[in-house]
């Protein structure tokens, strides 16, 4: 008897569930139906590409992280390896704006710690005593502790500055996080895998350069793209799954389970489903599960999320003083800016702009910020404008601008997030055939959204043959 399988959200999670169901299908002939159930009238979630006057703009996420081979290996079993692109080789490095100034960051700094000392000492981003207290990390003896806030941890091994100035604008950037909050454990766990190995972060991003013959710092070759974006995953996706398996423009209210498994309504229709994957943001898969167990709905509902907008800005060349000798800069909370981060898109990866032209991608908000998103988007996209300008050197108009705005869409990895989802999970295990999956969990990158979407759909084949 045909087994059908419901997933719900058409994000990369959701994709990447339904595909793996439909790879394994094959693999095993199995006797399942699959069907992918979205809100809106796309796939992909934030991942979205869209072309205008010859630039290739991304509106979400523009690239994945391969040390982490999960979206790789899905690339390569979906025939995608010929379209993969690396980063610019020549242009490697990213800035700090600091006192309305770019600045460097300094050759094998690795988000807040170095691994050369020469490029670490001689930088004008830190002052002399900010440098020295950096470096007492050689002599600051461990501390226990079950999970500690980024803040903490950065101020205890290395003081203010590099919290202030690195720390935060980068790692907490990345969550669009407060650092007093997120949780380090949850993050960046190899700090803490090296203080504990290692006495200190410093000695032990030595030994990591000397194993990785030389190499240190952002480890740019370790991130890819599509040539023609990351739409290409969705799209190679979506052209894989069955006939007829995927709904769009449809949003799912509520549902409840039976002796024959799971019911699902949703403002169209009503399906019966034997098994069942979750792959919406947690608050709304709390809601979808309340009626079911309040207890685990009320701890999805628990995780905390940030809202941000991306501001997309073409300019001719020539217009912008800047020689942007790197992929893009960062911005220290303590700078009062509107910014969180800026990308130079077309530096960054090749064919992104036609020839005399850049694609700027500056990004808002945040937990740090949330107030400049309760501005209308022409207020947003001037106050951006004219800070860019101020910083780049930018003489004129733009080309055009868009302007993306993504609310309550990353998740807060807050103190206590990895207890958090044990327990949410450990939950789930007493109810057959229903999986939860997603960027709340246990990563917020491409990849990580990759394999929790292929865990969830190899769990429920376990639960249901």
């Amino acid at each position: 008897m045909t087994k059908k399988i419901a997933v719900i959200g058409g994000g990369i999670t959701g994709l990447s569930a339904a595909h793996r169901l439909t790879e394994l299908q094959n693999e095993k002939n199995l006797d399942i139906e699959v069907i992918l159930i979205e809100k809106s009238n796309k796939l992909g979630g934030a991942v979205t590409t869209i072309k205008k006057d010859g630039f290739l703009i991304e509106l979400g996420p523009d690239m994945f992280f391969t040390k982490r081979p999960w979206a790789l290996n899905l690339s390569k079993r979906l025939g995608l390896e010929s379209e993969l692109i690396k980063t610019n080789e020549s242009k490697r490095g990213t800035y700090v704006l600091w006192k309305k100034k770019l600045v460097p960051v300094p050759e094998g700094f690795l988000m807040l710690a170095p691994s050369k000392m020469i490029p670490f000492l001689i930088t004008p981003l830190f002052s002399w005593s900010g440098k020295l207290r950096m470096l007492a990390d050689f002599f600051i003896s461990k501390k226990a502790v079950s999970d500690e806030s980024l803040a903490s941890f950065v101020r205890r091994r290395f003081g203010n500055e590099a919290l202030e100035r690195v720390a935060q604008p980068m790692i907490g950037g990345i969550y669009t996080a407060d650092p007093e909050k997120l949780s380090l454990k949850a993050t960046v766990p190899q700090f803490i895998e090296m203080e504990e190995k290692y006495g200190s972060v410093i000695k032990g991003m030595l030994h990591n350069r000397k194993e990785n013959k030389g190499e240190s710092g952002a480890r740019y070759s370790q991130f890819l793209s599509f040539k023609n974006g990351m739409q290409t995953l969705v799209d190679a996706i979506e052209e894989i799954l069955p006939e007829g398996s995927i709904s769009l423009n449809e949003e799912v209210k509520q549902i409840s389970r039976n002796t024959e498994g799971w019911e699902i309504q949703s403002e169209k229709r009503n399906i019966h489903a034997d098994g069942l994957i979750v792959t919406t943001p947690s608050y709304h898969a709390a809601s979808l599960i309340e009626g079911i167990d309040p207890l685990l709905a009320a701890e999805l509902s628990s995780i905390e999320y940030a809202s941000s907008a991306v501001i997309i800005f073409a300019y001719k060349t020539e217009k912008i003083s800047h020689n942007l000798n790197g992929f893009g800069f960062v911005v220290p909370n303590v700078e009062k800016s509107d910014l969180i981060a800026c990308s130079f898109s077309s530096i960054k990866f090749g064919g992104r702009a036609p020839k005399g032209c850049i694609l700027i991608r500056a990004f808002v908000g945040g937990a740090l910020n949330p107030n400049i998103l309760k501005l209308d988007d022409a207020e947003i996209i001037c106050r951006v404008e004219k800070e860019l300008s101020d910083i780049l050197g930018i003489k004129g108009e733009p080309e055009f601008n868009l302007i993306e705005r993504y609310h309550k869409a990353m998740p807060q990895y807050h103190l206590g997030h990895i207890e958090k989802v044990e327990s949410v999970f450990g939950k789930l295990k007493k109810y057959k055939a229903l999986e939860i999956a997603g960027n709340a969990y246990n990563g917020v990158g491409i990849p990580e959204c990759v394999r929790s979407g292929e865990q969830a759909a190899e769990a429920i084949l376990k639960d249901l043959f």
